[in-house]
């Protein structure tokens, strides 16, 4: 589907850049399409991420919207303005019943790119990681762990960020972001 929207658009070499479940999709992304693609900004970007399911996301005497906020909520820094994080919180609490669990079942149990990253070269489609330090979903040893089997691969660890920082925290995320767009388009 990601790759019909460029085809569908006449986009030439555009650069992907996805967050979370969208970073593992990048990932992915680049390992089956890099000849078409400039880059991949992998956002919070993990290969592999087992742990995080959890079987009361959807459950009958649980709110499963305010569980998903709360749950996704401690995955933003302690240092991001309190307004941000409870902007996070308040998307997450909109999503329909089951969507969040199965979103973190493919994540957790089903997502296993560790092979497939191998075959990215980028000589041919440049990779730019960038990784909260505070994340605890796609943590930086696991982007340390894609960087390492990504030869060429930059990884940037966000010092005082967490797991949404383009929504906790934009004005300090902006300049790792604008550098990694640099690295791709490099």
């Amino acid at each position: 589907m990601i790759r019909a929207v460029w085809l569908t658009l006449g986009l030439e070499r555009p650069v992907v850049m996805g967050c979370s479940m969208g970073g593992a999709i990048a990932l992915k992304v680049a390992a089956e399409y890099q000849d078409e693609l400039t880059g991949i900004v992998g956002l919070e970007s993990s290969a592999y991420a087992p742990g995080r399911y959890n079987e009361l996301l959807h459950h009958p005497a649980i709110h499963g919207g305010e569980l998903a906020a709360s749950y996704t909520y401690g995955l933003n820094s302690p240092f991001s303005p309190e307004a941000s994080r409870r902007e996070n919180w308040w998307y997450y609490s909109q999503s329909g019943p089951g969507v969040y669990q199965g979103d973190v079942y493919f994540y957790s149990m089903d997502w296993d790119g560790r092979d497939d990253i191998k075959r990215i070269d980028t000589n041919r489609c440049k990779v730019a990681l960038l990784t909260g330090e505070y994340d605890y979903s796609c943590t930086p040893a696991m982007s340390e762990a894609v960087a390492a089997a990504v030869p060429g691969s930059r990884l940037t660890i966000m010092k005082g960020m967490g797991h949404f920082p383009m929504v906790e925290n934009y004005p300090e995320f902006r300049p790792h972001l604008l550098a990694a767009l640099d690295h791709v388009a490099a």
